[in-house]
């Protein structure tokens, strides 16, 4: 597995130069506001309030395949579809979300400008037409903007929604390489056991992290295709090249395993602080499958698409894993609260993230009565909330998201999501803590400091008038998380800013006072 650096050790008490501002050890009580050196206290005297969770991923994702999410309707100006999305991330925004997934490569297909794939047919209507501009610097820019990590979104194999490469653009590479692809169900797979497969999507993927700054990229549950009746995926050829005296399904699981290594090393040595993840189907196995599955009853990921994901966790391969746990509590064959347990379980003494992949588009469905009740939603948050090892959710889809079906989205931000939070760190992939703001000042109910170097942005905490809190222990006082180095306070009182790297390693804070 990746070493991880070890954080920075807490640095002692400073005094600030100026009358407006003070310095404070990271996550350590208020000081005395007298002038002078104070030592910190234990770490052990600030008691985390779970309400209010320092560090939790909150993100959505944004479906352009299919124009589900976004763009709206394909052929949209650029000023429209601009406009749609920014409609989305304030909508996040006000939820205090710190993360979206947009899906980038739907099928190898690019809604970025690439030499490698042909523009997606989902911004113009046409595949390969270019659309005029290159939205990716702006989808980063906007949720950087709004203090939200961007994770480009990829599916590996999936070639085209039809079956015929004569019907797609002619620089597609399933076109130029249709030894490459495999036809079922009616539609075009790349075939994953085979090697200039793998090396093309790295290439694609790596492309994009050189180019692009992205925060993550993330890849969802589509590996081989999903079982269709009656249907063969045919890697017959491929699989008497390369079985190598495996087992069909032995060698499957192998092929997937070796894209995700080595999508994961490409990754990570073109940029460090990029993280990778995948959100693989719900459940692994079930209990009567393998002892060590998990109590369901539902379709299997590793014995239907080939998804190993207990393989990429031991390994360390995977920065992170998501779980798609669309089935509500108590549901028969797959109950989320076990699945939730289980997943804690796998990750558990590993340097894996958990988040928690949540099916807000459920949320109303008659099929299953448990969906037709406001509070769902948040009792699931509620469940991940309980779970030691989940560092956080992300939502099914984005027109959810602003849907806000049953008002269950309301119910989620009231309970769990009213305070802004930071992100979950994971020192396997670096980072440190930037400067603390310098020459912070009040200006009225405007703060506002000198950009600190390798801050990405900076969280405001509003200390309570008694004063006697551990202001940065948790995130009850915690008001912002802002990209640029200044915040309008909405009332007088006390505030504490820190600097955040894009990691959201945390600085000393600076204390500031609105009168």
């Amino acid at each position: 597995m990746r070493t991880g650096r070890p954080l920075l050790a807490a640095a002692a008490l400073a005094v600030a130069t100026t009358t407006a501002a003070y310095v404070f050890g990271p996550e350590s009580p208020a000081a005395s506001e007298k002038k002078t050196t104070v030592a910190a206290p234990p770490a052990a005297a600030c008691k985390a309030d779970a309400r209010y969770p320092k560090r939790e991923l909150r993100g959505v994702w944004i479906a352009t395949t299919q124009n589900i999410d976004w763009p709206t309707k394909a052929g949209q100006s650029a000023d429209r579809q601009k406009a749609d999305y920014v409609k989305i991330l304030d909508s996040a925004a006000k939820r205090n979300f710190n993360a979206v997934f947009v899906q980038v490569r739907p099928a190898s297909d690019a809604l970025y400008k690439s030499s490698l794939e042909p523009w997606s047919q989902y911004l113009t209507g046409t595949a390969g037409k270019d659309p005029g501009w290159d939205p990716l610097p702006f989808l980063i820019d906007e949720a950087h903007k709004r203090g939200m990590e961007f994770h480009a979104w990829f599916n590996p194999y999936r070639a085209s929604y039809g079956d015929s490469t004569a019907a797609l653009p002619a620089n597609h590479p399933a076109r130029l390489h249709p030894d490459w692809t495999v036809k079922y169900g009616g539609r075009l797979y790349y075939n994953p056991g085979l090697p200039a497969v793998r090396e093309h999507v790295t290439k694609v993927i790596t492309d994009v992290v050189d180019r692009y700054d992205v925060d993550g990229v993330h890849f969802d549950d589509y590996f081989y295709p999903y079982p269709v009746a009656g249907a063969k995926f045919d890697d017959t050829a491929a699989f008497r090249k390369y079985g190598k005296g495996e087992k069909l399904a032995q060698w499957r699981r192998g092929n997937v395993n070796k894209l995700v290594a080595q999508v994961d090393k490409a990754v990570h040595e073109a940029k460090q602080h990029v993280k990778f993840g995948i959100s693989p189907f719900g459940i692994w196995r079930n209990k009567a499958q393998d002892p060590t599955g998990s109590a369901t009853s539902g379709m299997s990921a590793y014995d239907s698409i080939y998804a190993d994901a207990r393989a990429w966790i031991k390994a360390g391969t995977v920065d992170y894993v998501l779980p798609q746990l669309y089935w509500p509590r108590g549901h028969k064959l797959a109950d989320y609260t076990t699945l939730v347990r289980w997943w804690s379980d796998e990750v558990k003494g590993s340097d894996v993230q958990l988040y928690i992949g949540q099916g807000l588009y459920r949320v109303g469905a008659k099929d299953d009565r448990a969906w037709l009740k406001a509070g769902e939603m948040a009792g699931q948050v509620g469940v991940n909330r309980a779970g030691k090892q989940v560092d956080g959710a992300v939502y099914f889809s984005a027109k959810n998201l602003m849907a806000n079906p049953l008002g269950s989205m309301d119910r989620v931000t009231k309970s769990y999501y009213s305070r802004p939070a930071l992100l979950p760190l994971n020192d396997s992939i670096g980072g440190s803590a930037p400067a603390a703001p310098d020459g912070a000042k009040a200006d009225g109910s405007r703060l506002s400091w000198q950009p600190s170097k390798g801050a990405r942005s900076y969280a405001v905490y509003q200390v309570p008038k008694s004063g006697k809190d551990c202001h940065t222990t948790d995130a009850r006082n915690l008001v912002a998380v802002v990209s640029e180095p200044s915040y309008t306070a909405k009332s007088a009182g006390t505030y504490l800013v820190t600097s955040l790297d894009r990691l959201h390693h945390e600085s000393k804070a600076v204390k500031v006072k609105v009168s």
